[in-house]
This record gives C-alpha cells, structure tokens and sequence, in this order.
C-alpha cells in the first residue's frame, strides 16, 4: 500500500524573491523547492509569510485570495485574508492583513511583537480554512516562534493538531523576540500557565519558549550548533540549550544554484562558467568602469559584502585597512549598511585612495552579484556567522574567499595547500581572532592570485565546490522522517 504524502508547512518572516532582508530570506526561498525536488510526490510541501506591502505587483498579480476569517488575538477579531501561488510545484501562502504589513519596512516597527504574534495566530487558525494540517510544522526565527508554542500551549488537545510535530530553525540567535511579561496576555494571548515556557531572565522569551516547546531544534551549521552552547555565542541561551542539547542539531544552508549562476545571471555584464572563466576578466573591467575604477584586468579587487556590524568582524578589516592599501597594487570594493563607525571609515578609505576604493554605502541585490562576479578576493572575518552565504556565493562567482574559521564559515570554506602539486582546500581560513591573521591570510590569496596558472586552476576549484540545497535538503529530510 502505498504511504501517505508527507506535509510539510514552513513558516518565516520574509522569502525570497517575494521579500526579504537577509540571509533568512535566501533560505526560505530555497530550502522548499530543494525539499520538494528531493521528495518528489512524496511530499505535499508548502510555505506561507506575510503579505507585505513590500512585495512587487508582479508577484501580487499571480496571487488568488484562498479564503478569509477572523484571526482572534487577545481581545482582538483580526481579519485574514490567505493568498496563494505556486512556484515550482510548492504552493505559497500569504497572510493578508494591511493594518500589521503595509508599511514601509519589514521589520523595526514599534509594534512587531504585535504583528508577529498575529501573523502566528493566522498561521495556526488558517489550517482548518484551507484543509491543510501538515505532519511537521518548521518555524524559522522568533517572529515564526509562537507557531511551535501556539501549537503546543493552545491547539494541541485538538485532534486535528494532537499528532504535529514542530522543528524551530535558529538562524541568528542574537534576535530572540524579548518582551514585558506586562503583555503576556494582551498582545501574546498566553496564560499564566504558560508563564513557565516564556519566562526567561524575567522576560518573555519567544526563541527560548520556541526551543523548550519543539519536537526538534537545528540551526544552520554543524559548528554554530556546537557554539550556541557555549556563552561566548548564545546570547545568553546556551544553559537553555544545553538543557535541550538531546534535540538540537546543526544543518549547513545551501545557495540557490538558479538565481546564483554566473553562466546565465542577466544581471552581470557578460557571463562565465568554472570551464570558461575569460568572462570574469570583463565581468571585472566592467564593475571597474561602472565605478569609474583604473580599467585593468591585472589588478586584483577584494570585496566585501556585508552588514557593516562589529560582529561580521569590520573591526579587524578597519585595523589593517590603510596599511593594505598603502602596501598593495589592489583595488577594494564594498557593499554594505550598518554601524556609523563603519560607513565614516570606509568612506574615508575612499576619499583617501580614490584609485583603489569604492565604499557604496546601500542594499542593492543586483550590484552585490555584479561584485562577486568582478572579485577576485571576497572577505568575510566574521567573529560569528551561524551559516553565511556570502562565501558561498563569491565562490560560485569565482572569487577566493578569506573567512574566519567560525560558524558555518569553519563548515564551509577549508584553508589552501598545496601538496605534491595538487591543490587542497577551497579558500584561505584564519583561526584567531586577529587583524593580523587577516592581513596574512588576505597577502597569501594575493600571492596564489599572481601565479597566472595556479590563479586559473584555483578559480575552477573554488567555482565547481557544490554548495548547492542537494545535501542539506537531505539532512532536512531525515530530521523530518526521524519524527
């Protein structure tokens, strides 16, 4: 007889390419298609967001209205309108409410506990409506937090939820979704009884209730799974994680090999591939150009990409900047928002080797992947990174990525040798935190960069290394099937 298909309901904030701000966004967007092409028939997989204002009419057009109710919240009836589409045989939902999503960003909004706990609510009361009630319920990031304490606090005494597992993915554990006990009841529509399962340090803590409540915990790296336990990296959760260690695990992110592929990316000038890699070399003078850069293929650019923060290790980059600069034939490229410290510095960095520099202080999607396409040198010495993507995608683009050995950058990205003339490893890693680890590390890529053939032939390496959803959605799969 044959076996029932597998349902599998995942929940976020933001997917991509509907609307997103980071990395959580990229996988959302990616790890349901790579689930169903992994499952096949066997799996009825489908995902569902908020209906953003935020979101192209190009996408809003393909939507039909599915079904609407009234969400209750509290003392709140909420109305709900549920929108779907279908993308690569998985069907997308969108949660319509225009007073907690049409505004004019995703998140930051002085009400986002608010927003959050009713876009959960919908979540849960939106299954009967659509007769859908998934065998694993995988919430990503506190804002999808209260789906796994809704379903095991409020709806699991309800025959239809009773046999529901619930998976809660950690994505950064540094946002966890903290609030006043003071709202419990009026925002959140928990009991007291419930007190227990969010009470953490005095607070309300949604990422803590959501770890306790879970069937299954994983974040997205087998090192950043070890590092949250430890203080150094779990903001403060690690004795909750540590307490809950028997149902957490580590699954390393993958990259989206049809939006991140140099060989057909409209967005870049002129296309290349691991097998025809002349293409990087005008992929290159192009940016040079647009940037109005000196226009030679010879000189190698480093870029960074990245949220100007302290903890994606901009301090140790600030440290030896000036000095790399001064030192070295090379050009620097970066691409990022973030701390004022940050922007003033690289802003002066430019000002001060116009010739080498461009700090482009904005979010810009396209422009980021025409600099992965140009560089030759991506670096990236976060101080913590539960997966990153950012050296993935370099190395999809041909660029040697210089990490710091953490997170999923220790996963991912394994140091260059070379032994008996073969070449090992796809990067070049530092284990310390130290500007001038990174300084060494960055003059060794520079040195293997100027051996014409050993360069060529390392590209081809770094560019055919698979980091692409096949593996991981694999992972994903036994941890469903293991519930």
């Amino acid at each position: 007889m044959a076996c029932a298909r597998k349902k599998i309901l995942l929940v976020g904030a933001e997917i991509m390419p509907f609307a997103a701000t980071g990395g959580l966004g990229d996988v959302l967007g990616s790890l349901p298609l790579a689930l169903k092409a992994e499952y096949g028939r066997r799996a009825d997989i489908r995902v569902v967001m908020p209906l953003y204002s935020a979101i192209n009419d190009k996408w809003k057009k393909k939507m039909k209205l599915v079904c609407e109710f009234t969400v209750p919240l509290a003392w709140r009836q909420q109305y709900c309108g549920v929108k779907m589409l279908k993308k690569e045989n998985v069907i997308f939902y969108f949660i319509d409410n225009e007073y907690y999503f049409k505004r004019d960003k995703l998140y930051g909004n002085y009400d986002d506990g608010e927003r959050y706990a009713y876009f959960c609510r919908a979540v849960m009361e939106m299954m009967p409506m659509i007769d859908f009630y998934p065998d694993i319920l995988h919430a990503h990031d506190w804002q999808a937090a209260l789906t796994v304490v809704y379903l095991k606090q409020k709806y699991a005494h309800l025959d239809e939820y009773r046999d529901m597992k619930a998976v809660f993915t950690i994505h950064n554990i540094e946002y966890q979704g903290k609030y006043s006990f003071a709202i419990r009841g009026d925002v959140f529509d928990l009991d007291v009884k419930d007190e227990g399962v969010l009470d953490f340090g005095g607070c309300i803590n949604l990422m803590k209730a959501a770890i306790v409540c879970a069937d299954m915990v994983n974040t997205v790296s087998p090192t950043y799974a070890k590092e949250i336990m430890t203080p150094e990296f779990s903001h403060g959760l690690d004795p909750i994680l540590n307490m809950f260690s028997f149902k957490v695990t580590g699954i390393l992110n993958g990259i989206d090999y049809t939006y991140y592929d140099p060989e057909n990316d409209a967005t870049l000038p002129v296309n290349f591939s691991a097998e025809s890699i002349d293409g990087k070399y005008e992929a290159k003078l192009s940016l040079q150009r647009e940037l109005s850069l000196p226009e030679d293929k010879e000189i190698p650019v480093l870029a960074v990409i990245s949220r100007l923060a302290s903890h994606k290790g901009l301090d140790l980059l600030t440290k030896i900047s000036y000095n790399l600069m001064y030192a070295n034939n090379v050009q620097l490229v970066l691409l990022g928002t973030g701390e004022d410290v940050y922007e003033k510095h690289f802003a002066e960095l430019e000002c001060a080797f116009p010739d080498k520099v461009r700090a482009l202080i904005k979010y810009d999607r396209d422009l980021s992947k025409r600099i992965y396409a140009a560089a030759d040198i991506f670096i990236m010495p976060s101080k913590s990174e539960p997966c990153g993507l950012s050296q993935m995608i370099a190395s999809r683009y041909g660029a040697f990525p210089v990490v710091r050995e953490t997170g999923g950058l220790y996963d991912s990205i394994k140091g260059y040798y070379e032994l008996d003339g073969v070449q090992h490893g796809n990067g070049f890693t530092f284990a310390n935190y130290s500007s001038d680890e990174l300084k060494e590390r960055i003059e060794a890529a520079l040195a293997l960069w100027s051996d014409v053939e050993k360069r060529e032939s390392f590209v081809r390496k770094v560019m055919t290394t698979d980091f692409s959803w096949g593996a991981s959605a694999k992972r994903y799969i036994e941890m469903y099937e293991a519930l």
